[in-house]
């Protein structure tokens, strides 16, 4: 991800409401912050962080819909994570000034 690090210090909140358990593939569950969310293209974007251990650089997951519900999703297309990266890192420099 960036080397923004999300800590005390961080200009954006981490609010314990924003709580999602997120299974790994190896089948783990992490306890994951909703840091912020952020669209390019057509679709949207979470920033998650692990609640347990905010040093971590975290993960973006894309967000679809199935139904009526949310549901977070691998980005496992390389072009489709470059582009997340290079507007997340926009974002990120425009959050630093």
């Amino acid at each position: 991800m960036s080397d923004h690090v999300h800590d005390e210090n961080c200009n954006h909140d981490h609010d314990d409401d924003a709580v999602l358990v997120v299974t790994d593939e190896d089948g783990n569950e992490h306890e994951m912050v909703l840091v912020s969310t952020f669209e390019t293209g057509d679709r949207a974007y979470a920033v998650l962080i692990d609640r347990n251990d905010p040093e971590d650089e975290g993960v973006i997951l894309r967000i679809e819909e199935d139904g009526e519900e949310e549901v977070l999703v691998n980005i496992e297309d390389d072009e489709e994570w470059d582009r997340v990266m290079q507007a997340y890192e926009a974002l990120s420099a425009m959050e630093d000034e």
